[in-house]
């Protein structure tokens, strides 16, 4: 048998306490080396870190502005940046210590381990406070000087709504276009953006052109010129022009054009808006993709817009085929369905108030639906590439899409909102909280009229609740159910965006509605007579069954909602931060 000797471990007196230890280079105890030597000598214990309240950014070294959120771990990168020392020590663990988000004060607990001698590695944790600084980024403090932004770019669009720029307005906040612009300013045919760089305004232009056909041009405004080093300062402005063509308007391409584009019938639809025109022939159902380059070669205007559709009535509908995609080929009989239209149509000179036509809706369509679409039977348009169609092939009605007007009638609270970009239309900067909730760029002028741009706001909501595919590019937003909004009677529009919560009726509707409410309740379901003599008026039409509602799994989280104070003065809207 092997004799295998026992290792006997050898101790050593700790050189201060006396306490036994294995042997170290420093014959200390693990307590005395820690009060012995201190890791954290030459870092410091607090410091400053610098923050702009216009545009809710931090500084980080050396010299760019970061934006970010409390305890995030952007923030936390800033914040061991600023710190001397650490590149001697090894970093294990870094986190926040929670504080009063307005006590100025972030503080952060650090463990570190360093070796102090020769196979004595020592770790120690300890806290960090550091000291927001307000100031004001270069960004701002130009804004603020006035006039000292570097770029600019003119988004127009020649059209009588503001609808094209609403749905622009949700793509720029979705991909976040708008981080880089330091103002914007609403002017006569569309929006003015305004940067502090050059890189940020070619940078939107980019942006402009992936999501619309647009066409690009570029000058610029020498301002300065240094003599001994050669350098010059430039304006730069960039003017962006919008095809004049939106969804859902009736176009006729030139035929030369309409020969080149696979042959195409020149009177066309225009059904969907990207970075090229989506046109179909809704008698063929022939489609065509015209990129906007070939169509700022030879542009062509709209034969007519939304403005022009007028609601017919579905009498009997016959899918014939063939099929493409969602569209179905279809004959179809329609009638008007306003009175008033059919008495204006017949006053000149029109006795057949029954139409025939071939509509590339016939998927969808049943008879007794309402839809929209052009007459042009009785129309007059000053278009040569229309005047160059034969008679014969020109339909008396051509229609667009289908539409709801008992959803219309029915005074519903849309359970879901519109963030905005919010930036005011004055040079003034903006908070981030204004960027969240503020009424946004539009509407905004004197000069506009305010009931257009909130009817031009209203059909740009109404074509997100009826096309689910146009609402897909964008988000959309649960709202939170105001109470005044589940009192029958009460007039308030849950939707919100370029212009912010809209509130119709103030003090005086909601407490109007909460008393009919209240009438309601004592009449316990008796009758149509509430007490007090009040009568309350039920509408008898009926919901759409077909109506593509707006699924909770289609809405986002994340929007701050205006809050209702009816102890307020006058019973007005107040912000979150204003109550107490």
């Amino acid at each position: 048998m092997e004799y295998v000797p026992t290792v006997v471990p050898h101790y050593v007196l700790c050189a201060d306490c006396g306490t036994p230890i294995e042997p170290n280079s420093a014959n200390l105890c693990i307590a005395c080396l820690r009060n012995t030597v201190d890791i954290t000598e030459g870092i410091p214990k607090q410091s400053s870190i610098n923050f702009c309240r216009n545009c809710s950014r931090y500084l980080s070294p050396p010299q760019s502005w970061v934006s970010c959120e409390l305890e995030s771990r952007e923030l936390l990168s800033i914040c061991l940046r600023k710190l001397r020392g650490l590149a001697k020590v090894r970093l294990i663990d870094a986190s926040f210590v929670w504080t009063e988000p307005h006590s100025k004060r972030i503080r952060v607990k650090l463990s570190i381990q360093k070796e102090v001698f020769t196979s004595t590695i020592l770790q120690q944790i300890f806290e960090v406070e550091y000291i927001v600084s307000h100031g004001q980024c270069p960004d701002c403090t130009r804004l603020a000087a006035k006039n000292m932004w570097k770029a600019s770019v003119q988004v127009r669009q020649k059209v009588n709504h503001k609808r094209t720029f609403l749905f622009l307005e949700q793509l720029i906040l979705r991909h976040n276009a708008h981080k880089d612009t330091v103002s914007i300013k609403e002017a006569k045919d569309g929006l003015d953006f305004f940067y502090v760089q050059r890189s940020h305004a070619i940078k939107m232009c980019e942006f402009l052109a992936a999501v619309t056909p647009v066409r690009t041009k570029g000058s610029e405004q020498l301002l300065s010129t240094d003599t001994h080093s050669g350098t010059s300062s430039y304006k730069f402005t960039y003017s962006v022009e919008i095809a004049p063509i939106c969804k859902d308007d009736l176009v006729c391409i030139p035929i030369k054009q309409a020969r080149a584009l696979s042959n195409i019938n020149p009177l066309t639809i225009c059904t969907r808006i990207s970075n090229s025109l989506q046109l179909i022939d809704p008698t063929t159902l022939h489609s065509v993709d015209l990129p906007s380059t070939v169509y700022w070669r030879d542009p062509f205007p709209t034969l007519a817009a939304a403005s022009d559709l007028i609601e017919f009535l579905i009498l009997d509908v016959e899918p014939t085929g063939p099929t493409r995609g969602k569209y179905v080929l279809a004959d179809a009989q329609v009638t008007f369905a306003n009175s008033t239209t059919q008495h204006e149509v017949s006053d000149e000179g029109g006795r057949d108030s029954i139409f025939h036509t071939r509509t590339h809706l016939g998927a969808i369509l049943q008879p007794g639906d309402t839809v929209l679409g052009y007459l042009l039977s009785r129309a007059n348009f000053n278009n040569d590439a229309f005047e160059t169609l034969e008679p014969s092939r020109i339909p008396d009605v051509i229609l667009v899409k289908k539409t709801y007007p008992n959803r219309r009638k029915k005074n519903r609270t849309r359970n879901w909102k519109l963030k905005s970009i919010a930036i005011e239309a004055e040079d003034v900067p903006s908070t981030g909280a204004d960027k969240v909730q503020g009424r946004g760029a539009f509407g905004r002028r004197g000069g506009l009229d305010q009931q257009k741009v909130e009817k031009d706001y209203e059909m740009f909501l109404r074509e997100l609740e009826e096309d689910p595919e146009l609402r897909g590019s964008i988000n959309l937003y649960k709202a939170a159910t105001a109470t005044a909004a589940a009192v029958p009677g009460a007039d308030v529009s849950m939707s919100s965006g370029a212009w912010g919560t809209n509130t119709s009726g103030g003090a005086k509707g909601r407490r109007g509605a909460k008393k009919a409410f209240a009438m309601e309740v004592e009449d316990d379901g008796m009758g149509e007579e509430a007490a007090g003599g009040a009568t309350i008026e039920e509408t008898d039409d009926e919901d759409d069954e077909d109506f593509p509602d707006i699924e909770l799994d289609e809405l986002l989280d994340g929007f701050n909602e205006m809050a209702v104070k009816d102890d307020a003065p006058g019973g007005e809207e107040v912000d979150e931060d204003d109550v107490e």
